[in-house]
């Protein structure tokens, strides 16, 4: 990251973790201001931030170093593939020692750097959140804002912008009125850029909803494009009030919906525009479309132990997993980043990858996110994270949430399909194994109906020139 205090690079720095490790891109934030924190202590006068105080720039290049130490091992020998420096990075001088330190380990190197000219944004991010940093916790407001105030002025006497045209870099002026580009090259970096580039800090809502009852739920069936239950239809019915209750009267919203009956059904009574993605359908589930868990169990007992086993990964036989879904996601998460106030009507896996998108969920804990029926959730999205409401309905619903199996609870995997193993290269490789079909074929699980066992792969594709992951890092 490169620019002054207060002009959103940690905002920027934790949108972009939260974004790439949601598609399975192990990510991490190295905030120089908490090493600082640690090796010297927080409530530093701004004098510590002077250029000319030998000092403190001394120990500011302490923690840099610290960061960087951290930083380099994270990438080297953990399973880091891409990190976030997170500093002012405000010189000619500094950005060389960065950039020629991790380019001689391989690593590559992209800049970001926020301008802004507008006083009032940075005015605004300093009331909203530099005050309430750990660097002025039990400080008048006033007194903190004078002092934060000195500190910047300190950066702008040095301040040097980027203009390095050797350098992959990208630079966000006044929250995106003008960008400019450089030297940005293979897959990673511009799915990088292009996130970015649709970043804005408008205040704004985001409303969830899952579609009204439907006669499957009732019937705990999944799948299938169903009507809503006479109870969902109710919901639909008193969802405008709610909306516009807790909305407001006069603000602007706009619906998405799936191409499926029941959210749209949901849906009809909204005096909003609306518009429908196919991206928001439910999770395809294959051959399992329209059956109960119980008719699944017991035809594909296989398939139901393994979904128990590892549920984000599990493909449905003809269908998708959640590692799917978040993928066909991807499109929408950067629409709503865009937008301002949306009202999405989807479906339980779906709401549960964007929700987890926003909330900043683990893979793991995703498929088992409560998004309950009749229920309206409202987000506000902050400087680092979301608020979040709920509002229940008075209708009653089925509860379609089955919770995280235990140790205890999960069931053997079951015998009633035979597993045969033939090749001593497909039984010694974990993702892999051959199962009977009806027909007494052989078919490879991974086509459908698997686990996927390479964890560490991003669920994004990865160009040609992407390097490995012992070489290089981004």
């Amino acid at each position: 990251m490169v620019g002054l205090p207060a002009r959103g690079k940690t905002y920027i720095s934790q949108k972009v973790c939260r974004y790439l490790n949601w598609l399975g891109i192990t990510t991490k934030v190295f905030n120089v201001g908490n090493y600082r924190r640690q090796l010297h202590g927080a409530n530093l006068p701004h004098s510590f931030f002077d250029p000319h105080n030998s000092a403190g720039e001394n120990q500011r290049q302490e923690a840099a170093q610290a960061a960087l130490d951290d930083m380099l091992n994270w990438l080297l020998h953990g399973d880091g593939m891409v990190a976030l420096y997170d500093a002012t990075n405000s010189t000619h001088k500094r950005r060389r020692w960065l950039h020629d330190t991790l380019t001689a380990q391989g690593i590559q190197v992209l800049f970001i750097e926020s301008i802004c000219q507008d006083e009032s944004l940075v005015l605004a991010n300093v009331r909203d959140v530099k005050l309430s940093s750990p660097d002025y916790q039990h400080m008048d407001p006033q007194l903190a804002a004078l002092d934060f105030s000195a500190r910047i002025d300190h950066y702008k006497e040095q301040y040097e912008t980027i203009t390095e045209q050797e350098y992959t870099y990208v630079k966000l002026i006044n929250v995106g009125s003008q960008n400019i580009i450089n030297r940005i090259q293979g897959y990673l970096e511009s799915r990088i850029v292009y996130y970015v580039l649709n970043l804005h800090i408008q205040p704004r809502k985001i409303y969830f909803s899952r579609h009204g009852e439907s006669q499957f739920n009732v019937l705990g069936k999944i799948g299938g494009d169903s009507a809503l239950s006479e109870q969902g239809q109710r919901y639909a019915a008193q969802l405008p009030t709610l909306v516009q209750t807790h909305l407001g009267p006069d603000r602007q919203l706009t619906v998405w919906t799936s191409t499926m009956k029941r959210t749209i059904q949901t849906a009809e009574g909204l005096q909003y525009p609306k518009l429908q993605w196919k991206a928001l359908d439910e999770l395809d589930a294959g051959v399992c479309d329209g059956m109960t868990y119980e008719e699944i169990e017991e035809q594909y007992p296989e398939d139901y132990a393994n979904r128990d086993e590892d549920k984000f990964n599990y493909r449905y036989r003809g269908g998708e997993s959640y590692r799917d879904v978040v993928l066909r996601l991807e499109p929408i998460i950067m629409e709503l980043e865009r937008h301002e106030n949306i009202l999405v009507i989807g479906h339980q896996a779906i709401l549960r990858c964007i929700y987890a998108y926003f909330m900043n969920y683990s893979q793991e804990d995703m498929p088992y996110i409560k998004i309950p029926l009749h229920t309206l959730i409202e987000l506000t999205p902050k400087a680092y994270g979301c608020e979040e409401k709920r509002y229940k309905v008075d209708i009653d619903a089925v509860d379609t949430h089955r919770p995280k199996p235990t140790v205890e609870t999960k069931k053997p995997k079951s015998s009633k399909l035979a597993i045969q193993i033939d090749s001593p290269s497909i039984a010694s490789s974990p993702s892999t194994s051959v199962t009977s079909s009806p027909t007494g074929s052989k078919v490879p699980v991974g086509a459908s109906g698997e686990i996927v066992r390479d964890f560490m792969s991003p669920i994004v594709p990865i160009s040609p020139g992407f390097p490995p992951k012992d070489t290089k890092r981004t």
